[in-house]
């Protein structure tokens, strides 16, 4: 059972996934940064100084500064400015997986274009000839 195990995980595709595992997590890291420490800030002061990771609801009654204020005293928040950020993050990410995987299909269908056949069979004898020929040299038929 090791052996196979260690043969399953030696296979390219397993290696090959792992480190895109691997580097998902990282990039997400930087997409959340680059959503919360420079795409929402510039957009949060065209709305009038708004900080969306301070939108919130209290659900527990009681006025509070921040959310950091509501947390601290304990009461029961909705979150929705944070909730914003994270599908901020989440269009940026699916939006790079979608551009990776469009790029990475093109060079595929270039690779999987079929070779054009330069011969064909004789119908009469069965043995391959040049594609535009009209007779067959082997046997001499009369090709259509």
């Amino acid at each position: 059972m090791l052996k196979e195990f260690k043969e399953f995980a030696m296979k390219g595709n397993v290696l090959d996934m792992a480190v895109g595992i691997i580097i998902g997590a990282a990039f997400g890291k930087i997409v959340t940064s680059f959503v919360a420490d420079i795409l929402m800030p510039p957009i949060g002061m065209l709305m009038g100084n708004m900080d969306f990771s301070n939108l919130f609801f209290t659900l527990s009654g009681g006025e509070f500064a921040s959310l950091a204020a509501a947390k601290e005293a304990g009461a029961a928040t909705l979150n929705y400015g944070v909730f914003l950020n994270t599908i901020i993050d989440f269009l940026i990410v699916a939006f790079a997986i979608f551009l990776l995987v469009r790029q990475v299909n093109r060079f595929k269908r270039k690779e999987e274009a079929a070779p054009v056949p330069d011969t064909k069979e004789c119908p009469f004898c069965t043995s391959a000839i040049a594609i535009r020929a009209t007779r067959c040299p082997n046997c001499t038929s009369q090709l259509g």
